[in-house]
């Protein structure tokens, strides 16, 4: 087997155009994902699943290149340090977890003994040692879903490809997943990509993020300079909304209004001066005050 070096980045795609029939999933898609938690973010349709599939080497570009730590995904020596949660239900009712994810682990060349020690500890690792010798029928939609990223995990991958994990959750489970995804990342220094429509999850959850729509890429950076705070102000007040906001206006202060608040571009010491004088005379009692954070719905606005 030939040895793979693990270059940086981990996963690129690079003019990557798929196209089924006359349907177009991606077009000219180019983005990287490097170490750590990295969502893959866009409504259905975007083209995440698509993406992720060439990636598997499930199915070819119609073109541009997909590269695997460095190697075409078509090469199934660079696939083998991948691993992949689905989003469809693909356990066999029949079969306790753990006997599964020992099968899974011998698939991927790693002998019986040890595949058994490997599929105690991974389902050890997802909370599930317990129920590991139940049918995997008996289980909940979440127990399922840990199953699902237990044998994405088996054979001690780099990078796990996981498609929609949080599918089918209440919202409990939906911040267990989460946390449990967070902690293989930090702790097993497992990279990660999560590939989601849910804006919350990539920033509850993710590091950097790529955004496709309509199979481009829109946006591909960190989430922190994503959702940084801007200049913008938001002023929230409990009472006499509109006489404040009257005030503000005969002080030539730009503003508008955002859901209960109102917020104020580009402020300065002058403008918080404004600010504090209009308060006062409108009478208004102040509620919150401070910067306005940039949130990932702004992405999809623009």
């Amino acid at each position: 087997m030939t040895a793979f070096a693990q270059p940086s980045p981990l996963l690129e795609a690079r003019d990557l155009t798929k196209l089924y029939g006359n349907v177009q999933a991606l077009d000219s898609a180019s983005f990287t994902v490097g170490e750590g938690i990295t969502g893959l973010l866009g409504p259905n349709g975007a083209g995440k699943s698509t993406a992720i599939r060439i990636f598997l080497g499930l199915t070819d570009a119609t073109s541009g290149s997909a590269l695997v730590m460095g190697a075409d995904a078509r090469n199934p020596e660079a696939r083998v340090r991948l691993g992949y949660m689905p989003e469809h239900d693909c356990l066999p009712p029949n079969q306790s977890a753990a006997n599964f994810l020992t099968h899974m682990a011998e698939v991927s060349g790693i002998p019986p003994s040890r595949s058994r020690a490997l599929a105690a500890d991974t389902l050890r690792h997802v909370g599930l040692f317990e129920e590991r010798y139940r049918p995997i029928g008996g289980y909940s939609t979440g127990m399922k879903q840990r199953v699902k990223l237990a044998q994405a995990l088996v054979h001690d991958p780099v990078l796990i490809l996981l498609d929609e994990p949080t599918a089918g959750l209440d919202p409990t489970g939906r911040t267990d997943m989460l946390n449990l995804i967070r902690r293989i990342a930090r702790e097993f220094g497992i990279s990660v990509v999560l590939s989601t429509h849910l804006m919350q999850d990539v920033e509850r959850t993710c590091d950097n993020i790529v955004l496709l729509d309509l199979g481009r890429v829109k946006e591909s950076a960190d989430v922190k300079t994503l959702t940084q705070e801007t200049e913008f102000i938001f002023v929230e007040v409990a009472n006499n909304r509109d006489q404040f906001m009257a005030e503000l206006a005969t002080r030539n202060i730009q503003h508008d209004l955002e859901s209960s608040a109102i917020s104020i571009p580009d402020v300065d010491g002058p403008k918080f001066d404004a600010i504090r004088d209009s308060l006062v005379a409108s009478e208004a009692r102040l509620v919150r005050m401070g910067p306005r954070q940039r949130a990932l719905i702004d992405l999809f606005r623009t």
